[in-house]
């Protein structure tokens, strides 16, 4: 131990001795000796070493200790004078007890620390966790401003909570008041008052606790849709970079498990907190009238619960946030595993995929089994001790009985209220832990909520008409999850309205690249994207993605009906409008042929339908828009030449500018220009006959393709 700390000691006991000194010449003047003066020496104790404490530059540990030191001793006797006939008590100032007394009392003071810092979990010490009080307050702050459009449904929820509250308090009382007239003389007029009170109290509590639980059941309901809408609406806001880093599964965890959690804070945790506290002060005040000795006597158990049940509820909230990662790590597997099962059924990895998920599974498993074991033995301990004190209330009961201090009614009803009073001070302790743990979840969620998404700030134009002349100037590109790898270096070329320009190069040469800088999915690291002159940014969301529309080679189909496919993303969009794009693209014939027409549902990911009726769909969904720029990627793959030819010479029509990355030679071929990238570089340009006849990486291309 450093000398420092030494020196603090001997002073703190130097200080404590002479205060007991003084103590001992003043409250033997003021004051006989007993209780009071002893809870008194005790106070004095604690507010004149509390100020020597800060003097010596702070509290640390042994500030844990003054109340243990100073207050134990009148504890003791106190709880020792509830007992009836017990030992007579040593002198009960300790400043006038024997020194052997005073040792006694600073060693059970030393014990009563050691015990509880035993019993109870280590207090945080780092910078971070000290800074999560605040922190906490603050969340607890957004819940409840979260919570404000349910106002006057709180308002009317917390009214019938008191009055369910009140008549459960009252019941007890006239039970026990029953048991009194049928053993004294029979009084008919007060069997009868008692019985009818009870029955209102019973039936008032009842009432007002079915209105309680339904409305805080439907503020829960709302307060868990607004918060799950919030936070799905800002999922769908942010970058690219954000999905990447981000796996599905913890998505779909903070969306299900965490928007629960933290919905419960004031409809649940605040009803039954609000709920336990009235009961607790309203239980333990009626217990008082009835009889204060035996009130005082059954406070022993609270310390000993609490300490319990503050161990019990640290380890289940450490233990329910592994099974919550758990379940999202077992969703994950799932959801990879069925989502592309046509990968998994070709590498023959179903076995795999089994053990995978089943060692999650039992992972999940064991922490279950670890909560569930944890907590049988929290229930066991607690019942043990809730047994122990009933059997001793019982025996100091019968004694007052015996000693007409209490009827035999009073003891029932005392008894009723005690066992009350224990299971409300546990549920106070337990949602005390709970709504710290569910302002946990609330902080995962506030955290999606609150990232600003890394794009530039949203624009504004919308011009009313838009020629569709795209322009490259010097554009490099490297995605954020791997910024020191440009994907993209110093690219410069013009897509013209009216004409259709084929991008093509090696695997990993940055053509889907171009087209995600095309859609703005990303931003330039270096140069700009013009449309029209203007910046990409600066046009409206809505406005440019209904401009510039894109087909990719494996096109995403919605669960829903053909009709709603083609429509998708448009708020006004006729039949007529629908018709029209599929005929246009060829695909009316094969939609009439289906079992509900444009009605009939297509599957998860469009899997009702073939991957060419998939393509046309596709393509049906871009041009009902009437883009002036067309982005088609790999999406005439699966169609025949034919129909391929049809399609492009009907997507020129209105001067669109096209743009498309292909690798069949026949759609390469019936471009207008062609641009060759290789390693993120424009390296070539110009017409099919022209490269060809610079015999450079795209003569290679082609001759590649045609001995394949």
């Amino acid at each position: 131990m450093q000398l420092s700390t030494l020196r603090s000691w001997a002073l703190l006991l130097l200080t404590d001795l002479i205060l007991l000194w003084l103590l001992q010449r003043l409250l033997g003047v003021l004051f006989p000796p007993g209780l009071l003066s002893l809870w008194l020496e005790g106070a004095f104790r604690i507010g004149v070493l509390w100020e020597v404490l800060s003097l010596l530059g702070g509290f640390g540990k042994m500030g844990k200790l003054l109340p243990a030191l100073c207050l134990s001793t009148p504890l003791f006797l106190s709880l020792r004078a509830l007992v009836p006939r017990i030992l007579s008590a040593p002198p009960v100032l300790l400043a006038s007890a024997p020194w052997a007394w005073r040792l006694v009392a600073y060693g059970g003071g030393a014990l009563g620390w050691v015990v509880w810092k035993v019993l109870s979990p280590e207090a945080p010490h780092s910078a971070q966790e000290k800074e999560q009080g605040p922190e906490n307050k603050a969340m607890m702050w957004r819940l409840l401003k979260l919570s404000w459009p349910d106002f006057p449904f709180l308002v009317a929820a917390f009214f019938f909570l008191a009055a369910a509250v009140i008549g459960e308090m009252f019941i007890p009382h006239y039970t026990g008041r029953v048991i009194d007239i049928l053993g004294q003389d029979f009084d008919p007029d007060a069997f009868a008052t008692a019985i009818f009170f009870m029955c209102l109290f019973s039936l008032g509590s009842s009432f007002s606790a079915g209105c309680r639980g339904g409305l805080f059941t439907l503020i829960l309901s709302r307060i868990n849709l607004r918060i799950r809408r919030l936070l799905f609406s800002s999922l769908l806001r942010q970058d690219l970079s954000f999905f990447q880093e981000t796996k599905t599964g913890e998505l779909n965890s903070r969306l299900s498990s965490d928007t629960n959690l933290m919905s419960r804070w004031l409809p649940l945790n605040a009803n039954v907190f609000l709920r336990s506290l009235v009961k607790v002060i309203g239980l333990y005040g009626f217990m008082f009238s009835l009889s204060p000795r035996l009130t005082l006597l059954s406070l022993i158990e609270v310390p000993f619960s609490i300490a319990a049940e503050k161990i019990y509820n640290a380890r289940y909230q450490d233990v329910l946030q592994q099974i919550q990662d758990a379940k999202a790590e077992a969703g994950q597997v799932v959801r990879e595993a069925v989502g592309n099962l046509k990968t998994v059924r070709s590498f023959g990895a179903e076995g795999d995929e089994v053990q995978r998920y089943e060692e999650t599974l039992e992972h999940k498993r064991q922490l279950e089994w670890r909560r569930d074991w944890e907590r049988a033995v929290y229930l066991l301990l607690v019942r043990g001790l809730r047994l122990g004190m009933q059997v001793l209330m019982l025996q100091c009961g019968l004694r007052q009985i015996l000693a007409g201090e209490l009827t035999r009614g009073g003891l029932l009803s005392f008894l009723l209220y005690q066992e009350d009073a224990g299971s409300s001070v546990q549920s106070l302790v337990y949602i005390c832990g709970d709504m710290v743990s569910n302002v946990g979840a609330a902080e995962k969620v506030f955290r999606y909520l609150d990232r600003e998404p890394q794009l530039p700030p949203p624009g504004t134009l919308a011009p009313p008409f838009l020629q569709g002349l795209v322009e490259f100037q010097d554009v490099s590109f490297a995605y954020p999850t791997h910024p020191t790898k440009p994907v993209l270096q110093r690219v410069t070329f013009t897509l013209h309205p009216g004409t259709v320009t084929a991008l093509v190069g090696p695997n990993g040469a940055g053509k889907s690249s171009v087209a995600a800088l095309l859609q703005n999915l990303y931003q330039p690291t270096q140069g700009q994207v013009l449309l029209d002159g203007e910046p990409l940014f600066r046009y409206h969301h809505q406005y440019l993605h209904s401009q510039v529309s894109v087909v990719s080679q494996e096109p995403v189909l919605f669960s829903g009906s053909v009709r709603d496919n083609i429509a998708y993303g448009l708020d006004s969009c006729g039949d007529d409008e629908v018709r029209a794009a599929a005929q246009a693209v060829r695909a009316d014939g094969f939609i009439s042929n289906l079992e509900h027409g444009l009605d009939t549902v297509v599957g998860e990911k469009g899997s009702r339908v073939s991957a060419g009726q998939k393509q046309c769909l596709a393509i049906a969904r871009a041009l009902v828009r009437n883009p002036r720029v067309l982005i088609l990627d790999e999406a005439t793959s699966a169609l025949d030449m034919e129909c391929e030819q049809e399609l492009q010479e009907k997507m020129l029509q209105g001067g669109r500018t096209v743009l498309v990355i292909a690798h069949r030679l026949q759609t390469v071929q019936a471009a207008d220009h062609i641009l060759v990238l290789e390693q993120g570089e424009v390296v070539e340009q110009g017409t099919h006959t022209g490269l060809m006849a610079q015999r450079g990486l795209y003569h290679r291309l082609v001759h590649r393709h045609l001995e394949a």
